[in-house]
């Protein structure tokens, strides 16, 4: 079946939806916990898991590109259960990172900001004020990581197939509605063709986290394709030894069959004093 993907405001109830669902569909309920108990087979640190997860990425120092190859690893996960079908993908971008599957049901959580901040507050027993702080703070993250990392508004209602508001919906309604929609015959339909995207957008992050962990390169965002197994390689790089080692890099990773290369050297150090 379809696919699941979620996308929330902090506060709306989504949590406890997200579980009613995985329990009426039989689905895998992939959230924070489920990715940290899985983490040490992707070779991820609980605590730095903790540090980059939903958060945006840098790539300046040798720290940042390995926070952002951590941060590769999450969405690895999150790829890896994808494939496996069956599963509601809770937060972290993933109606945006695998854009392109006809199979994805998208789901969008909000409401009244005022009902939010109540609903935190009862639940986590804290000062309404700290929650309403909390709940901004919340948002702007979450906002920030989908615009820096996948150049999208976070409140763009063309990014999801369903939005609910829950100040306005009940929880059993919500559940009778996305299980009805997740029987969507066109979303079937879409299975045959989106295991390939899957199975390509794996063979991207493997190849993007191998660079980033690469000690030879001073890492600069690649653009990295790849159909069948040929990856089409470009972008920009600082020295014809570097070129060569991203090459290689990419050559390493397993499943990588023939590369095309569109690199291009540009000495940037040369032009650094000059801007």
């Amino acid at each position: 079946m379809a696919i699941i993907t979620i996308s929330r405001e902090m506060g709306t109830g989504a949590y406890f939806i997200a579980q009613e669902l995985a329990k009426k569909l039989k689905y895998t309920l992939v959230d924070g916990p489920y990715l940290a108990s899985c983490a040490k087979q992707y070779g991820l640190a609980v605590e730095m898991m903790q540090m980059v997860d939903e958060k945006p990425p840098s790539y300046n120092t040798v720290e940042d590109r390995e926070r952002a190859a951590f941060l590769n690893s999450i969405e690895l996960m999150l790829l890896d259960f994808a494939q496996k079908g069956n599963v509601i993908l809770y937060g972290r971008g993933a109606q945006d990172l695998l854009e392109g599957c006809g199979n994805l049901l998208r789901l969008r959580f909000v409401a009244d900001f005022e009902e939010r901040v109540e609903r935190f507050a009862e639940r986590e027993w804290i000062d309404p004020d700290l929650a309403q702080e909390l709940i901004r703070r919340s948002d702007h993250q979450r906002g920030g990581f989908i615009h820096f990392y996948f150049d999208r508004d976070w409140n763009d209602p063309l990014g999801y197939d369903l939005t609910f508001n829950t100040s306005r919906l009940s929880q059993a309604a919500i559940v009778d509605i996305v299980v009805a929609a997740v029987k969507d015959p066109q979303l079937k339909e879409a299975e045959q063709w989106a295991e390939a995207i899957i199975k390509n957008a794996i063979l991207v992050k493997r190849i993007e986290t191998a660079l980033l962990r690469s000690e030879e390169l001073e890492y600069r965002p690649f653009q990295i394709e790849v159909d069948d197994g040929v990856v089409i390689l470009s972008g920009y790089i600082g020295s014809e030894q570097e070129r060569l080692a991203a090459l290689r890099v990419a050559s390493s990773v397993e499943g990588v069959g023939r590369i095309e290369e569109n690199l291009h050297v540009v000495n940037y150090k040369a032009y650094k004093d000059k801007c």
